[in-house]
């Protein structure tokens, strides 16, 4: 879960093209709270780049946490999308 100003400001398609560019799968989405969730599989080290850049995010977010939880797959994800 990425926590702070990341609604509104393009986060979500900022995740989509960063993931795509790292080979990842999975899907983005806004979360009720305000926070926008990222689900990503794919090798650790691209999973780790894929968090510095959350860290980041676009010029126009304050992120402010990003909050990580490591598992295996519940699911097969073809390709990175938003979730709506």
């Amino acid at each position: 879960m990425v926590v702070g100003l990341v609604q509104g400001v393009g986060f979500r398609y900022f995740v989509v093209q960063r993931a795509l560019t790292l080979g990842l799968d999975g899907y983005v989405r806004n979360d009720s709270t305000g926070d926008v969730e990222v689900v990503a599989q794919g090798t650790h080290s691209a999973l780790e780049q894929l968090l510095a850049l959350l860290r980041q995010g676009p010029s126009a977010a304050q992120v402010h946490d990003v909050q990580t939880t490591w598992r295996q797959p519940t699911e097969h994800v073809s390709g990175f999308h938003i979730r709506w």
